[in-house]
């Protein structure tokens, strides 16, 4: 629970020992003289392409002007559709005014399409299968690996040979996190330097989805995605970082004019392999033979594009590999053993044997038919993957946290509880839970829910343990092993979901999923289930070794896909007429991307080459722990003059002056003890009335593990705000929220406020965020340094400490008991700097058997006198409670 300085470069430096692959012939540049600078060259030859070239005294060009090349830009990303801005420009004297070169949406499309293209078109082409011709619009694949791999933003950041990272010099403990760092690259480019010395190994990750294109009506889409893991799974994951190409769109035909369901589903599936074959077929040759490119730093080298792994939903799983439904897409158990123990050393398929059995095509079709039977797939004509060198696509299939999870496992748990618990008094918790920033508040209980997404779904899981704490089963039987079954569901979610793996974080996820499998059988005790034989609940078993291969699962997540749907076929769909759209699609994401790459270009610095060293070490770049540039304040106050009274009956901070004395004699003779700084502070005179005061207070969370892995950061808020008059006259209850805060060496309060079994952090309610008069810093803090003078500070009610025999986890469900700490019968209070706050944290109640209906979400924290330390409430929290 120790924290953690922040990064704030936007490359990590990763804080581990780096062990690299051993040969020095991998990804070896084949184009490099010596001496020769490393200039750009992408971005000098596209302004070479541009017609009438970008000179320096008209960047923008084609476009006249910086306002003409704004308007192109925001009708192409941000405006209405092409007739709204024709009749926009039309409007007398505009466009003359704006000295704009174009005047409607064609001409503006005619500059666009002459802007140079750096990805490569779709082509509409006809695949035949039984019979029937089925179109598919399709991009070269392998042009779009090198527009990937050419691309001057992710020249500094490529991933271009595999790596070992452990966390100390003893090499016992091993971390995962991006693609390069699993164990296929690191075997893939052995395998590549036996045959080929000289390769550099080109991740492909393909995604395929069918999404619907509108609410009302059948209009749907078949996208197929592609991204390398020669990215940093961090630039994969943002859609604004332009990482992700749509490669296809598939045929969407369901056939129904096939009256054979089995027929029906055969057809469909051929057609969906003869499809893919069309897009991934260059790999074949690429994969074995290697390809050149090009990066962005002007250094070519031979590649080897392979398909490393596809990510989709578990019908999809099963397409790709010729599966049967209620079958594992990656192991031969059988499906009446998907609910037994897990085996998390379980071996996938035999890719050989199902090999041999595709080729039985020649032997005819009862021969081949018989063949894939016995091999325990379909009987499909040549899958799209028999011939992609160094690929299994039985390990290819990758975990898929929010169907297989959220919407899968979690789904059915919840069902499960609301069963075994009732519905009434889950939903009679849920509106009494105390608000966070980053919980969603259920005004109605989960029971109403209904069509629930992932993302309620993971909104639940945050607050789920704390719903069942202390509730009876009916009968009053004991729920214990209910608790620990869910306990240990929402702990392998959460270490699921971890950004950085090790050793250690990989045996408490197997761990997890054995504790759930050790308690499931409450559920049969209960009448709720008679099985658990779950194609979802066996893909469990495989995440482990899957993080193992290729990273954590954040490199493969149908999240990040199923977003693209947004940008790459919603939007796209609504631009056209909705007649003959896919050709109209296709056009419109073209012209999309080279308004983009344009966009690129203008931003780019013409006169700084690229550096021969990109990366800077981050050590010294680092903040120091917790600098201010962890917690950021608004400029202005949100109430500029509070007085001391305006404290104690608004803000409830009934000992705010003597808090108050008490901190400035603690800074100005911070070696005093409780006792000498209590005598101090009678003489403490405070020459103003009022105070600016502050309603929130932001955190910027950054790597929590402190292995310099990750980049990622995420925002919290806390809320101290007291009650109000709302939009229309209704009284708003106030809100102080709960914090952890940072245990400081040297602190005088500590017998009173830390006590003597403190962990890292302190629980507290903060009341009050205000600021000392600047004048009033002179008279009050006359020993300590004007650049040391405390800035924002807080006052806060304290709650006990962690550690103590009343405080300990639970070994049931696993949380931290909370109580107020009183003194005298008074709740005990002090002030500290704002910057001593690490983040929010959030209390569960103690309702017991049954939940007070006097308490509501506004008064639960004043009522309730015990509470549960919410470590679900996200996965840096988690992270921090379980490093």
């Amino acid at each position: 629970m120790a924290p953690r300085p922040p990064p704030t470069t936007a490359v990590p430096w990763p804080r581990t020992v780096v062990v690299p692959f051993p040969l020095t012939s991998a990804a070896i540049p084949t184009m490099l003289e010596p001496g020769s600078p490393l200039i750009d060259p992408t971005y000098a030859h596209y302004r070479d392409q541009l017609e009438g070239g970008a000179s320096n005294s008209n960047p923008f060009a084609p476009f006249r002007s910086e306002t003409d090349w704004l308007m192109a830009r925001w009708a192409k990303l941000r405006g209405p559709g092409s007739t709204a801005f024709t009749e926009l420009l039309a409007i007398p004297g505009l466009a003359e005014r704006l000295a704009l070169s174009y005047k409607n949406s064609r001409e503006l499309n005619t500059i666009v399409d002459h802007l140079p293209a750096g990805r490569p078109r779709f082509e509409r082409e006809e695949i035949e299968v039984a019979g029937e011709l089925f179109e598919v619009y399709v991009r070269d694949i392998i042009e779009c690996v090198r527009s990937l791999l050419g691309d001057p933003e992710f020249a500094p950041l490529l991933l271009l040979v595999p790596e070992k990272h452990f966390t100390d010099e003893s090499k016992t403990v091993q971390v995962f996190f991006d693609m390069n760092t699993g164990k296929w690259w690191w075997a893939t480019q052995e395998a590549l330097e036996k045959e080929r010395p000289g390769a550099t190994v080109i991740p492909v990750i393909i995604s395929s989805d069918k999404t619907q294109l509108t609410l009302i009506g059948n209009k749907s889409a078949y996208p197929v995605y592609m991204t390398l893991g020669n990215l940093p799974k961090d630039i994969r994951c943002k859609p604004s970082r332009r990482g992700q190409i749509l490669v296809a769109y598939l045929p969407t035909s369901r056939l129904l004019h096939i009256p054979n369901k089995a027929s029906r589903r055969r057809t469909l599936a051929n057609l969906f392999h003869a499809c893919m074959s069309r897009v991934l077929s260059p790999l074949v040759d690429a994969g074995r033979d290697g390809m050149h490119f090009t990066t962005g730093d002007g250094l070519t080298r031979r590649g080897h594009p392979i398909l490393a792994t596809y990510i989709g939903d578990y019908p999809e799983q099963l397409l790709v590999m010729c599966g049967k439904n209620g079958e594992c897409p990656k192991c031969d158990v059988h499906r009446n053993d998907l609910g037994a123990f897990p085996d998390t050393s379980r071996p996938f398929r035999d890719l050989s044997k199902i090999l041999d059995a595709l080729a039985a095509i020649d032997q005819g079709v009862v021969a081949f038919t018989k063949a894939c039977v016995e091999a325990g797939i379909k009987p499909v004509y040549k899958p799209f993957w028999e011939k992609l060198p160094y690929t299994n696509i039985f390990m290819s299939i990758t975990p898929d946290v929010l169907h297989q999870l959220y919407q899968g496992v979690v789904k059915h748990l919840i069902s499960w509880l609301q069963q075994a618990l009732g519905e009434a008094e889950l939903d009679a918790r849920c509106t009494r839970l105390p608000p966070n920033h980053n919980l969603r508040h259920f005004s109605k209980g989960i029971s109403t829910l209904s069509r629930v997404t992932g993302k309620e779904h993971q909104d639940i899981c945050r607050i789920l343990l704390g719903l069942m704490i202390g509730l009876p089963l009916p009968g009053g039987a004991s729920s214990l092993r209910l608790v620990r079954a869910t306990r240990a569901m929402l702990d392998f979610l959460y270490l699921a979901q971890y950004p950085t793996h090790t050793s250690h974080t990989l045996k408490r996820l197997d761990d997890a999923l054995l504790a759930f499998h050790v308690n499931k059988g409450i559920f049969v005790d209960l009448g709720i289930r008679e099985h658990f034989k779950l194609p979802k609940l066996h893909s469990l078993e495989h995440y482990r070794r899957s993080i193992e291969l290729f990273g954590t699962t954040d490199n493969y997540d149908t999240q990040y896909s199923e977003r693209l749907h947004i940008d790459f076929a919603k939007e796209a769909y609504r631009a056209s007429n909705h007649k003959d759209e896919f050709a109209q699609m296709t056009l419109w994401l073209e012209r999309k991307e080279r308004v983009e790459r344009h966009d690129k270009f203008i931003s780019w610095p013409v006169s700084q080459p690229v550096a021969s060293e990109t990366v800077t070490h981050a050590a010294s770049l680092l903040p120091s722990p917790r600098s201010e540039s962890c917690i950021v304040m608004t400029k202005h106050p949100s109430v500029k003059a509070a007085s001391f009274d305006d404290m104690t009956s608004q803000y409830h901070a009934p000992f705010f002056r003597d808090a108050l004395t008490r901190f400035v004699v603690t800074c100005n003779q911070p070696a005093l003890s409780a006792a000498q700084v209590e005598l101090a502070a009678g003489g403490v005179y405070f020459n103003f009335r009022n105070l600016p005061v502050y309603h929130k207070i932001k955190f910027n969370i950054y790597d929590t593990q402190g292995l310099g892995t990750s980049t990622s950061i995420t925002q919290d808020v806390a809320h101290v705000r007291p009650s109000r008059k709302g939009k229309y006259g209704a009284d708003v209850h106030g809100r102080f929220d709960t914090v952890l805060v940072r245990r400081q060496p040297g602190d005088v309060e500590r017998d009173l406020v830390w006590g003597m079994y403190s962990l890292c952090f302190r629980i507290a309610q903060v009341r009050v965020v205000f600021q000392i008069p600047e004048k009033a810093k002179a008279l009050l803090f006359p020993s300590v340094p004007p650049e040391s003078r405390p800035r924002h500070l807080a006052y806060v009610e304290w709650f006990a400490p962690f550690g103590s025999a009343a405080s300990n986890p639970s070994p049931d469900h696993g949380l931290y008991r909370i109580r107020r700490s009183v003194c005298r019968g008074a709740r005990l209070a002090s002030i500290i700097p704002v910057d001593h706050i690490e983040r929010t944290c959030h209390l569960l109640p103690d309702f017991g058997p049954v939940a007070p209906r006097e308490w509501t979400t506004d008064n639960v924290l004043e009522e309730c006198p015990s509470f549960f330390l919410n470590t679900f409430l996200d996965r840096y929290m988690y992270m921090s409670i379980h490093p």
